[in-house]
């Protein structure tokens, strides 16, 4: 029987969420603990890839984490931003988030509505002129690389974040008694095991997001009970409650 479930993210802001319905439909406790957390490289460790922000026109924004990181290193380095600097954000939740450190002006902050890059593509062609500096995590593969490629861009992708394992105090490990993991990168999983390496999983359950993070949980041997998404059921918790109408079934 699954009481008590942690989800390996920050808890969410909004009351509205779904995970509040489903920790009141189905009376579980519902622990949000992130197994990684995200931190900015220094300005030392950003300078032994040789790039000179001020060498680009436009910057490509795939994240507010990355938003976050690339001001926090332009104060570092002492690099004074542009006014005519132009901003490429995968979503207008990013582009507007761009608030919080620059004056937005629509004429240069410009936005895709998918959150995919291809969508962005045409609003970079169409400024094929300018020189695209991508800021990125330390986790990436070459696909947007490939992407901005095969347009021709001129283009440099460097590492201003990384991801690291949000290490677990004596006092989790120890209070550490969940029936269910519920996991969404494969760092998450890599922390699991750097944390508990004798991590025995008997009857716990455990659910993935994405096909790498199920891999990663396969590789590292662990039985997993539920993958999202589904043509069924696309988000985490539309699976996590269909999983858990079945358990009440069963």
């Amino acid at each position: 029987m699954i009481k008590k479930i942690l989800v390996s993210q920050p808890k969410p802001a909004s009351e509205k969420s779904p995970y509040f319905d489903i920790a009141e439909r189905f009376g579980v406790d519902l622990v949000f603990r992130p197994f990684i957390k995200v931190e900015g490289l220094t300005a030392r460790e950003f300078r032994t890839q040789k790039v000179n922000i001020l060498d680009y026109t436009a910057i490509v924004f795939t994240s507010r984490h990355a938003i976050d990181h690339f001001f926090t290193l332009a104060k570092e380095l002492r690099v004074t931003i542009p006014e005519d600097m132009k901003y490429f954000c995968v979503t207008e939740t990013i582009a507007l988030y761009i608030q919080k450190y620059v004056q937005y002006r629509k004429r240069k902050v410009f936005f895709g509505a998918t959150g995919r890059v291809d969508d962005l593509l045409p609003s970079m062609v169409k400024h094929k002129s300018e020189k695209y500096l991508v800021p990125m995590s330390d986790v990436h593969n070459d696909s947007l690389t490939q992407l901005l490629d095969s347009k021709k861009l001129v283009h440099k992708e460097c590492v201003m974040y990384k991801t690291v394992s949000n290490d677990f105090t004596q006092e989790e490990v120890d209070t550490f008694d969940y029936d269910m993991l519920v996991f969404f990168s494969p760092s998450g999983i890599e922390s699991l095991m750097k944390n508990f390496p004798n991590f025995d999983q008997g009857k716990v359950a455990v659910a993935t997001f994405g096909p790498a993070t199920a891999k990663a949980a396969h590789d590292a041997g662990l039985r997993l009970d539920l993958e999202a998404p589904t043509e069924k059921y696309p988000s985490m918790t539309g699976a996590l409650q269909h999983f858990l109408l079945m358990q009440d079934e069963d």
